[in-house]
């Protein structure tokens, strides 16, 4: 038989099982209390093996808590607090000039307004004159046609120009 297909006849475990096979004693260095780093302790596990493991510090019933550390504030806060009194100074000097702006706004709402009424009645007047004209030369007098015809040579040349009275 080869020897890849032997099999053992003890069973399969893991080492370092304290109860199938126990992890054999190793002679264990020497660790004074000065060693320990602060922070770690001896503790025994729930199978009875004692460790260096890391540790909660103790507290002490009779000590005083130790006062709360003010936190430094977030720059986030720091500029929002920077900012609203800017903000609110801002809209204030706003409303401010508004007050004193609104006088003139009204004022120019008017002015606005007989603008308004101006170009309306300059376009509305030659609609009106014409309606007022009569036929046959009564009332406004016949219309006068003028004719001018210039010639001119050159961009700086003289020019001349005729006109016709119809």
């Amino acid at each position: 038989m080869h020897e890849s297909h032997r099999t053992s006849t003890t069973p399969a475990t893991r080492y370092g099982d304290p109860i199938h096979r126990p992890r054999p004693i190793e002679p264990h260095t020497i660790l004074l209390p000065a060693d320990i780093p602060p922070g770690v302790d001896w503790v025994t596990l729930p199978n009875g093996i004692r460790t260096l493991a890391y540790t909660h510090p103790h507290s002490d019933p009779t000590a005083e808590p130790e006062p709360a550390r003010a936190e430094p504030i977030p720059r986030w806060a720091k500029t929002t607090a920077l900012l609203a009194p800017t903000l609110g100074g801002g809209i204030a000097a706003a409303g401010f000039g508004i007050s004193y702006a609104a006088p003139g706004v009204l004022a120019m709402a008017e002015a606005l307004w007989a603008t308004v009424a101006l170009i309306a009645a300059g376009a509305l007047a030659p609609l009106l004159l014409r309606a007022t004209r009569r036929p046959g030369g009564r009332g406004a007098g016949p219309v006068q046609h003028i004719t001018q015809n210039i010639t001119a040579t050159g961009m700086f040349g003289r020019t001349t120009g005729t006109f016709n009275n119809r």
